[in-house]
């Protein structure tokens, strides 16, 4: 029995930024938390031909103001039972320092077994060594086909696999419908390219009302958006050599251009909050209270946007505006689960079982199933092709579902060794936001300048190694 969208839905009111780093980076578990993705039970572990038992350390507890947490727990007392010979040990970590805690455990030799969240860094991971290569275990799944290409990008390299996602999401515009109505704006041509998207914009805002076009993110996570600007345009801030080197690309013209027009949405078309730099959740807020007509989200920030007393009817979402490039690729994130190179053979085997059990399609629907009785909004793309989010809450506009497909057929990963450079290219947004006469392209210099020496040459220097 399905269940209507709730409009204040009570185990959706999780922080916002706890969403935020879950889309961004997988944080929290990847197994746990109320976008996750897991499935039916898709391999059964192959019994330790000893009869000894296997023990891993999987690093994938859910955080405590999880809602989901107690689906979670059920299904790792499941997982014991049906598999008796494999012992997991679950560990949360901290919120805010995953990534610190993580490599400090790969320094130490205290990789787990499992790390849930390996997202964005996999091709970091992959370079360093620290992501094992699941090629033959994963030719051997029986349920590989089910698992969407678009969400095993970030775990294949060369042919190579060396990971299985467990969450996936897409970015794209969400905008308010009524907001474009009282402006007398059709969506379809307001977000027809860049120009036609500032105009709009500017259109839309009113400082008599308190209300504004854009909400432009430009905090410390800046350049998470200011990417898919740059491929807009045609380009990427940074380019992955053959020999596994990196090259950065700041100041090539599309890197430029995307900068000039965040510049220009500021000061040319004054479309977009008067403080750029206020938090995500300061730019969520307003798009909730109809003082922001449009922001950047990802396809897992429905709930949130429900939760906050938005009507799901009045939600619109599409592909960022085309920009010079001619196309408007949005990214696919998410989660992966990642193996230590340095565990035996039978402990990476236990280990696959049980990721593979994660992301079965009797855990994902058991998953979904959870979420609609106790009010939790889905997320609407999932790691599977055999699972459909959409089934499990009536209500839910067709147009919105479509379009988030939509935005999810031409997906890109973030910007290589984004993790190491992100404060460089932050610095240099927040620049041009806070400067109208500050130069793009003077500034993308200097960012890149600094970068090349503290950042790359380091690290070009190690892969060489």
């Amino acid at each position: 029995m399905k269940r209507k969208i709730r409009s204040k839905a009570l185990l959706t009111l999780t922080l916002l930024t706890s969403m935020f780093v879950s889309a961004c980076s997988g944080n929290g578990t990847g197994t746990t938390g109320s976008d996750s993705s897991s499935g039916e039970a898709g391999q059964e572990a192959t019994p330790q031909a000893s009869g000894e038992v296997v023990e891993i350390v999987a690093w994938d507890m859910p955080q405590d103001g999880d809602p989901a947490k107690p689906y979670w727990e059920q299904v790792f007392k499941d997982f014991a039972e049906k598999n008796p010979n494999i012992k997991v040990e679950h560990v949360m970590q901290t919120l805010t320092k995953e990534r610190e805690q993580f490599m400090t455990a790969v320094v130490g030799g205290k990789q787990p077994d499992l790390y849930a969240n390996a997202f964005p860094d996999m091709e970091s991971y992959i370079d360093q060594g620290i992501a094992a290569d699941i090629t033959e275990l994963w030719n051997n799944y029986a349920e590989k086909d089910q698992i969407l290409p678009s969400a095993m990008q970030a775990a294949t390299r060369d042919g190579k696999i060396y990971g299985i996602p467990n969450l996936m999401y897409v970015t794209g515009l969400a905008y308010n419908k009524q907001m474009f109505a009282d402006a007398g704006l059709d969506p379809a041509e307001a977000l027809k390219d860049w120009e036609s998207f500032g105009e709009a914009a500017q259109k839309l805002s009113d400082p008599s009302k308190n209300q504004y076009g854009y909400a432009l993110l430009g905090m410390d996570w800046a350049d998470w958006f200011f990417e898919y600007y740059v491929w807009q345009a045609g380009g990427d801030l940074t380019e992955r050599q053959e020999d596994g080197s990196v090259k950065l690309t700041f100041t090539s013209e599309p890197a430029v251009q995307a900068l000039q027009y965040y510049q220009d949405l500021k000061f040319k078309y004054n479309a977009t909050q008067k403080n750029v730099v206020q938090s995500l959740d300061e730019n969520s807020d307003d798009f909730y209270q109809n003082r922001a007509a449009s922001m950047i989200a990802a396809s897992n920030w429905f709930g949130g946007m429900v939760s906050a007393g938005m009507d799901i009817e009045n939600i619109g979402f599409s592909a960022l505006p085309p920009g010079p490039g001619g196309s408007s690729p949005a990214q696919v994130g998410g989660a992966v689960m990642i193996f230590n190179p340095k565990a035996t053979p039978e402990k990476q085997q236990a280990a696959f079982t049980y990721a593979t059990y994660i992301v079965s399609k009797e855990v994902q629907d058991g998953l979904l199933q959870y979420q609609m009785d106790n009010g939790i909004f889905p997320n609407l793309l999932n790691v599977r092709s055999d699972v459909d989010a959409s089934q499990f809450v009536e209500g839910m506009p067709e147009e919105l579902i479509q379009n988030v497909q939509n935005a999810a057929q031409e997906g890109r990963l973030e910007y290589f060794l984004k993790a190491r450079l992100s404060p460089y290219v932050v610095k240099a947004v927040q620049q041009v936001l806070m400067d109208e006469s500050a130069d793009p392209m003077k500034v993308m210099q200097e960012a890149q300048d600094l970068a090349q020496r503290e950042v790359v040459d380091k690290y070009n220097k190690e892969i060489k190694k």
